[in-house]
């Protein structure tokens, strides 16, 4: 299916299997994500400014490829 061009703001999706799907030119500010798996997901060139993420799975993540993880635990050995 594609869709393009469309616009469909306030739309819910529950239970839905979108894997595989790309993503381009869209806008999702304000949206929410909860209980949502994005294991091997690919995001570039996305603007994150005031993103908040919590609770959630970081293992294996990176960004500009260093791990997640690692900044967290390079930044708790810095408050130390």
């Amino acid at each position: 299916m594609e869709i393009i061009e469309k616009s469909i703001p306030s739309s819910k999706f529950d239970d839905v299997n979108l894997e595989g799907t790309t993503f381009n030119n869209v806008n999702l500010r304000n949206s929410t994500f909860s209980d949502v798996s994005f294991q091997n997901a690919k995001i570039s060139n996305v603007n994150m400014v005031n993103v908040e993420i919590s609770d959630c799975n970081l293992s294996g993540m990176k960004i500009e490829g260093i791990l997640v993880l690692d900044m967290f635990e390079a930044y708790e050995k810095l408050q130390a």
